[in-house]
């Protein structure tokens, strides 16, 4: 038995050397299964043992390969390791030799040999699997390359270009796309237009403006309509219900007792009775009974009005309460007439006025002329207009009022009386006369100068003219009138006359006279 080459040899074959042709050679898989350890090396069919060449000597004791072959002294055959395998997507040419991969192994295998021994070193199925360090590599088993099927790849040049290209005109999309919706947002496309708005809240209006006058003066500001379809604006003077207004707002001086209706800032109408009224002085006082929370408005100063001073006017134009103007001072001391449709002239109205430029329109008259502060300094009576005082008349920047001075006055009297009078000097004026200054004259039968009256007794004398009051020239006699009812009865007045060429100097005491 020889055991160098861990073979065990039986028989005839073992005297014998091994042929070189055919070496033995134990795997360590080569075994029948059920052998045991002393099994024989597969043979193939048939008589294939070959001789010993001669001369081959004796038979060699450890089983000596021939030079070349696997034996234990031989150098170990190099490992052989499978190609890596190419990236995923990369291209191979087929195999030069028709069926292999990597390093020549086959696709296939060739069939088993008939004898059901082993091929090519490797081990047979039908046995367990040893490691043998001499057998020749395990075929790698065939590796599945994916392989891109369709067109070639772009060049990395041309796919940069492409990258790029679509990138710019993403770019240029976006900001296309945002310039037309900022637009349509702004044209209101995607929404409702919202207008924008400011307030300045709920705070009180500035005191001494024009809104803090007439926050504090229109809910003492009244409407009056009188019997004969009559109306015209008010104010409130006291806690007790008396209210100022034109005469000719209650029918031209009525008698006291004439229903009026007041209707107040609120919305409220209550009933009303005329107290008093004076046509010379164009004013009146009506009552209200029952009434509370009444605002009486504050009155001014109107000696101390200046020209330019601002004002503020407060009526009923055309029947619009509440109606609120501003203006200036024009003018002070403005000598004006109004009425004069009665037959005895006992309508006409003789005012020392202040002149303004707040729009008065009718229906604004007896309603108050407010200074800067919303103190009353005057009570608004008439307009000059183009058509002069008609039906249709309107502002034209020419409004008078009467000075709060002589209202005060005359409503005093008017309240505590119900009847007021007039200051006068006791003489008669002849209106034919055109010259400069007013003539003392008469044209009838009565003697211009009243005997016993403020005139007689200071010495003015029939035919006398009368150029000037307190050294303020006159131009005629409303206007001499005019500055006569300006003051009270018991003010001494220096009139200027000329008489027969000269010049004097005559000082009168004013008398009163009762309202006819």
């Amino acid at each position: 038995m020889d055991k160098g080459n861990g073979v065990e040899r039986r028989g005839p074959a073992a005297q014998g050397p091994a042929s070189p042709e055919a070496p033995a050679e134990d795997t360590g898989a080569g075994r029948v299964p059920g052998s045991g350890p002393s099994s024989r090396l597969a043979k193939p069919s048939g008589d294939a043992e070959r001789e010993a060449p001669a001369g081959s000597g004796s038979e060699d004791p450890y089983s000596t390969p021939p030079y070349g072959q696997p034996g234990p002294w031989a150098p170990a055959p190099p490992v052989q390791r499978p190609d890596p395998t190419p990236p995923t997507g990369t291209r191979l040419p087929p195999p030069a030799d028709g069926g292999s991969l990597g390093s020549g192994a086959p696709l296939s295998q060739a069939p088993p040999p008939a004898d059901g021994g082993s091929l090519g070193g490797v081990p047979s199925a039908a046995g367990p699997r040893r490691y043998d360090p001499w057998a020749s590599p395990e075929p790698s088993p065939p590796v599945a390359i994916p392989v891109t099927v369709g067109a070639a790849q772009a060049p990395p040049s041309r796919t940069r270009r492409l990258v790029a290209g679509a990138a710019v005109i993403a770019l240029l999309a976006g900001v296309v796309g945002g310039l037309v919706g900022v637009w349509l947002e702004r044209e209101g496309a995607f929404s409702e237009v919202r207008l924008p708005q400011t307030s300045n809240g709920s705070s009180a209006a500035p005191s001494g403006s024009i809104a803090g006058i007439a926050d504090a003066l229109l809910p003492g500001v009244v409407t009056l309509h009188a019997p004969g379809g009559q109306s015209g604006t008010g104010f409130v003077l006291d806690d007790r219900g008396h209210i100022l207004t034109n005469a000719h707002v209650v029918s031209g001086g009525a008698g006291a007792g004439t229903p009026v209706e007041v209707t107040f800032s609120s919305g409220d109408t209550v009933s009303g009775e005329v107290v008093g009224a004076h046509g010379g002085y164009d004013l009146a006082v009506v009552k209200v009974s029952g009434v509370s929370g009444l605002t009486p408005l504050e009155l001014g100063d109107s000696d101390e009005v200046r020209v330019g001073d601002p004002v503020v006017a407060i009526g009923s134009p055309f029947g619009l309460a509440g109606t609120v103007t501003s203006g200036i001072i024009s003018a002070t001391e403005r000598p004006i007439t109004a009425g004069g449709e009665q037959a005895d002239g006992s309508d006409i109205s003789y005012v020392n006025a202040l002149q303004t430029d707040a729009p008065i329109n009718p229906g604004n008259s007896g309603g108050p002329l407010a200074d800067g502060q919303g103190r009353v300094i005057g009570v608004n009576s008439v307009i000059r207009s183009v058509d002069n005082g008609g039906p249709e008349a309107g502002s034209v920047g020419l409004g008078f009022a009467i000075p709060v001075n002589q209202a005060k006055d005359v409503a005093e009297q008017l309240i505590n009386t119900g009847r007021a009078t007039h200051p006068v000097i006791g003489v008669t004026l002849d209106t034919r006369y055109t010259g400069e200054g007013a003539r003392v004259g008469s044209s009838t039968d009565q003697p211009a100068v009243v005997a016993g009256g403020p005139a007689d007794e200071a010495g003015v004398r029939d035919g006398d003219v009368i150029t000037a009051v307190d050294g303020d020239r006159i131009t005629d006699a409303d206007e001499l009138i005019i500055r006569i009812r300006s003051h009270r009865p018991g003010d001494e007045l220096a009139l200027t006359v000329e008489r027969d060429g000269r010049e004097l100097s005559i000082a009168v005491v004013l008398d009163e006279a009762p309202d006819q």
